[in-house]
């Protein structure tokens, strides 16, 4: 009976036991806590580059005494600034309509006076030095309305990797400065993520044209490149 009773209680000691390591992973070799420590930092980097490409929107108004003779004329002189730009030596893939409209229009007081169209294309330049030309060109061919320039650069994307590259090193280095701190060391990167927040800051203006315009006078500055990553680096 005594051999009865010590086998039950040897049981009941065994299930209390694998009862107590249910919800345990870390007793069966889970992830240490020390996986999680680390230094994040922000890493800022900024490359400055001189705009070589320039972006401008053209457009003709014109009146009529309806919507058909407004948007005929408009039509007839948007296909010769058309021409005009192309002969100056934009590419026709780089010519894009933005808007056509027509409707009322209205003087003072709010009387119908007929009707305006309106019509405005892209134009990139690849050249900032030749610009200038392709607005004057523009200008003679009947072109009354544009806004720009937005100054860009064609290899942006190599610009914004370089400074992706910056960003990362300057990361490293406000790690190392931090572990300095603290007296530990900077060991590999766990984790890497890149903010949508930076990127290049575009110069802008807004003018208006006429066929009496002098040569237009176009500065290209500098501009930033910025990126901004957050970066982990394990302690070691």
């Amino acid at each position: 009976m005594k051999i009865i009773q010590i086998t039950i209680a040897a049981l009941l000691v065994l299930a209390v036991a694998a009862l107590a390591g249910i919800g345990r992973p870390e007793a069966a070799g889970g992830a240490s806590e020390d996986s999680r420590d680390g230094i994040t930092v922000t890493g800022l980097g900024t490359v400055t580059a001189v705009p070589d490409e320039a972006q401008f929107s053209l457009g003709v108004s014109t009146n009529g005494r309806n919507a058909k003779d407004a948007l005929a004329a408009n039509s007839a002189r948007m296909t010769q600034v058309i021409a005009a730009l192309k002969a100056a030596g934009v590419a026709e893939r780089d010519i894009a309509t933005q808007n056509v409209s027509v409707g009322e229009s209205y003087e003072g007081e709010g009387r119908r006076n007929g009707f305006v169209a309106q019509n405005s294309v892209s134009v990139t330049v690849h050249d900032v030095d030749r610009a200038s030309d392709v607005l004057e060109a523009a200008s003679a061919a009947g072109a009354n309305q544009v806004s720009g320039p937005a100054l860009t650069r064609a290899d942006r994307e190599g610009l914004e990797h370089k400074a992706l590259a910056k960003a990362v090193d300057n990361a490293r280095g406000r790690a190392k400065a931090l572990a300095d701190a603290a007296g530990v060391d900077v060991g590999r990167v766990t984790a890497i993520v890149e903010s949508t927040d930076g990127g290049v800051t575009f110069a802008e203006g807004r003018a208006a044209m006429d066929t009496a315009v002098a040569k237009v006078p176009i500065e290209r500055g500098t501009q930033e490149i910025q990126a901004t990553v957050t970066v982990t680096f394990a302690i070691e």
